[in-house]
């Protein structure tokens, strides 16, 4: 089946593109042709910008679903089919910090959902390989230190992309050097790490940070921690929830000015309010709320957050007015080169996966495509991607 879709900006993973055409070919982008040279069958978009679908990282929830309480495939394709309607094409189920069998069962169901649930790309294991000074809203009762039977079970289990949240006090250098060998993407975070220790897990292969600046050592002009290895270390991805709650603006412009859009991956860390889904919710037991547009336990620690991908993006550009294609950039192409998947996804390229979303002047969702099917096209279950 061809598409051809014209009457939007292009934005292509790098550049906007004007008066261009897209050619869509099965699951794959065909070509870009000028607009004078597109088919007679071609569709007329109304204006907007055509983008990269989103890719997000760090997604714990959404539609009322949490992956932790519910580690199934079914889950996966019930979150990613809520995200996916503000533009989310592929993401990681995240699950956080819990009793051994419900990693267990995660790993299982994101191995069962890689290449059946569209936009299923793998998992991000976030614990409980952390540090309990910086355990945040993970329950600190199954906190502990990684073995190498740990990292061999994850090697194991691994589906797709796996990114595993460590600390270095969790999961030294030689640790993280099995893992990388294994393929998994290691990104340090819920950490009190010195420069000098981050500076240790980089050279051994670690590639990330998670949710820049939330539960990790700060920035100090004598003590850089975390926060100083990350932003100063050419090459590394940070993750960064920009809903204005997680991180202050000024603090958001200086991770820009540091690492620009190359360097960072905008990241959700939704739970189930997310994308449609409830105002509460019981979070291992503890009730969480939201307070605004944030997400709070009763005494008022973050927990998660209740955007979409999307909403991040809408945030930098409207608040910080952050250049529209910077902004889908860290979306899209940064966290997708992460990932290893940069060759298919991220990108409007001939070659590239059709996975892409229409934007109207408002950047609200008008359409969105999962490897060349459109909504009507995609089940919210389970099945065989085409």
């Amino acid at each position: 089946m061809t598409e051809v879709l014209y009457g939007a900006r292009l934005f292509d993973g790098r550049r906007m593109i004007e008066d261009a055409a897209l050619v869509i070919e099965g699951g794959t982008i065909a070509a870009i042709l000028p607009v004078a040279d597109r088919p007679a069958a071609a569709r007329a978009l109304g204006g907007g910008v055509l983008a990269p679908g989103l890719i997000d990282l760090q997604v714990n929830g959404g539609g009322g679903v949490l992956f932790n309480d519910t580690p199934t495939p079914e889950a996966i394709a019930a979150i990613a089919a809520a995200h996916r309607r503000d533009g989310t094409t592929g993401l990681l189920p995240t699950v956080i910090t819990d009793a051994p069998a419900v990693l267990v069962a995660a790993l299982a169901a994101a191995g069962a959902a890689h290449g059946r649930v569209p936009g299923a790309l793998g998992i991000h294991v976030e614990g409980p390989f952390i540090d309990p000074a910086r355990a945040g809203a993970h329950p600190p009762e199954h906190i502990r230190a990684m073995t190498r039977e740990d990292a061999a079970a994850l090697a194991a289990a691994r589906a797709g992309a796996m990114l595993l949240t460590l600390a270095p006090v969790a999961a030294g250098p030689a640790l993280i050097g099995e893992l990388v060998r294994a393929g998994i993407i290691v990104s340090l975070g819920h950490a009190e790490a010195t420069e000098a220790q981050a500076a240790a897990c980089f050279a051994a292969g670690a590639r990330a940070v998670t949710h820049l600046f939330n539960a990790m050592s700060p920035l100090g002009h004598r003590a850089p921690g975390l926060v100083g290895a990350a932003l100063a270390t050419p090459g590394i991805v940070c993750g960064l929830i920009a809903d204005g709650h997680h991180v202050a603006p000024a603090a958001v412009r200086v991770a820009l000015a540091a690492r620009g859009r190359d360097g960072i991956a905008l990241v959700s860390d939704a739970m189930p309010p997310a994308a449609g889904g409830p105002d509460r919710f019981t979070l291992q037991g503890r009730a969480v709320r939201r307070d605004g547009s944030r997400l709070v336990l009763a005494d008022g620690t973050l927990a998660g957050a209740a955007i979409t991908l999307m909403d991040a993006v809408r945030w930098l550009v409207r608040t910080l007015d952050v250049p529209i294609g910077d902004a889908l950039a860290m979306a899209s192409a940064t966290p997708a080169r992460l990932l290893g998947i940069g060759h298919r996804y991220g990108g409007l390229v001939p070659g590239m996966a059709a996975s892409l979303v229409h934007l109207d002047s408002t950047l609200l969702v008008r359409e969105v495509w999962v490897d060349g099917r459109g909504a009507d096209r995609l089940a919210t279950g389970t099945e065989q991607a085409q």
